[in-house]
């Protein structure tokens, strides 16, 4: 059975026993999370969602926070007063080992979504604001 999911502006076809490079996820090592966001559930028969599967979900092991390889960003201005910059970048990815592709029935698990590290400090901050309007 395999399954496409959506996940950091991206889409990617798993299955179980998968390891995929995704965006950074507010996860530690040896976290499991789940992505609910599935567009396609495959196997014996295939349901393609509109636009998601309700119900579908792919569990996974957090397995470390890594680093992409580093992209040099070279700009180089000609005619006058020629000048040169060198800028690198390294994304943060998180890697993650896919342990169970589920068709149906994915509430019920308890298992915590997968969030992406803008949505975490989105919550915490907006988390924050709200228990001070409550004192």
């Amino acid at each position: 059975m395999f399954a496409v999911l959506k996940t950091g502006g991206k889409q990617y076809k798993v299955q179980a026993g998968d390891i995929l490079r995704v965006e950074k996820l507010a996860a530690d090592a040896g976290d499991k999370v789940q992505f609910n966001e599935i567009l396609m559930v495959g196997g014996d028969s295939v349901t393609v969602g509109a636009p998601t599967v309700a119900g579908a979900a792919v569990q996974a092991e957090v397995i470390a926070q890594i680093k992409g390889e580093k992209v040099i960003h070279f700009v180089k201005r000609r005619r006058k007063h020629s000048s040169q910059r060198t800028k690198g970048h390294r994304q943060q990815l998180t890697l993650l080992r896919v342990t169970e592709v589920i068709a149906s029935g994915a509430a019920a698990t308890g298992v915590m979504a997968a969030t992406g590290t803008a949505d975490a400090r989105r919550a915490a901050h907006e988390g924050g604001a709200a228990a001070k309007a409550a004192e």
